[in-house]
């Protein structure tokens, strides 16, 4: 029986390099259930990942894995066109929140991930042209026809955001967001999602890696002063730290984590039993911003 609730892991498995990776249909299903095992059940997709090749990498493993559909859960994303063979009726790089683009690519989405439902369907961009009222029919349809069973947006400011989730409840809004990219904070975008109790979904919280490599003053101190408190915490890795850092916030957010290793998985996961002082977490924000709190 298919669960209707609405529900993620704490940390979100982000399959958007799985093309990058190469792996055979068993690395492919060894990894997913290895996530699963780590307690990361959600894996995040969008129809353009990997130039529209993921999904399809991600469905030949559930097809050839029985039962392993009913364990996770499946976001996905539409409304960026992108030219190229893999789609050759797209005539330029735009955005398309058309109900018919919204439904055909959720189509597409279906046959490629072999299932018969999406657990979370979002908004990829925001459209200049998007009419509200046609997306939130387009979504009812969806859900009617039980191909979707909950609606969302990726990167959208608290406006757009706003007006969409007024014609339809919307669970979630997908945000970059980490010590090294702090705006949603500040922007109303978290204040909003605690105020519609619409969990935000986080993308890049790691700074896709800038946060341990990046040679400016901001990832500088920001390193310094998560080793000192890892060293206090008995050793707790960066990735740990900047990911209770981020699940510190008010918002509850789901962070996204992209990567092959299951040890970062375990890394992040390991937040959940970490709960950062205001102190500490002030710390870690006034490196990044460079100052103190005013």
């Amino acid at each position: 029986m298919v669960d209707t609730e609405f529900h993620l892991s704490p940390i979100v498995a982000g399959a958007w390099r799985l093309a990058e990776w190469q792996l055979s249909v068993e690395q492919r299903i060894a990894w997913i259930e290895g996530t699963i095992e780590r307690g990361l059940t959600s894996f995040d997709h969008a129809d353009i990942y990997g130039g529209y090749q993921v999904e399809a990498l991600f469905g030949e493993a559930l097809a050839a894995s029985p039962g392993l559909r009913e364990r996770l859960q499946l976001v996905t994303k539409c409304g960026i066109k992108l030219t190229g063979a893999a789609r050759p009726s797209h005539e330029s790089h735009c955005y398309d929140t058309s109900p018919a683009h919204i439904v055909a690519s959720v189509e597409n989405s279906l046959r490629a991930l072999r299932t018969d439902r999406i657990d979370l369907l979002l908004i990829h961009r925001p459209d200049a042209l998007m009419d509200a009222d046609e997306v939130a029919a387009s979504f009812e349809r969806l859900r009617r026809d039980g191909k979707v069973l909950h609606f969302g947006a990726s990167n959208f400011a608290p406006a757009p955001f706003e007006l969409l989730n007024d014609r339809i409840r919307l669970q979630t809004n997908q945000v970059e967001c980490s010590p090294l990219q702090m705006a949603p904070i500040h922007d109303g975008t978290f204040d909003q999602a605690q105020r519609l109790r619409a969990r935000p979904m986080i993308w890049s919280p790691l700074a896709g890696g800038r946060l341990f490599s990046e040679d400016s003053p901001a990832a500088h101190r920001v390193r310094w002063v998560m080793g000192e408190i890892g060293a206090r915490w008995g050793g707790v890795s960066a990735t740990t730290l900047a990911m209770a850092w981020l699940l510190r916030l008010p918002c509850r957010p789901h962070p996204v984590i992209g990567s092959r290793r299951l040890g970062v998985a375990e890394e992040a996961m390991a937040a959940l039993g970490l709960r950062l002082s205001s102190d500490d977490w002030y710390r870690i924000w006034a490196a990044a911003a460079g100052h103190e709190v005013a």
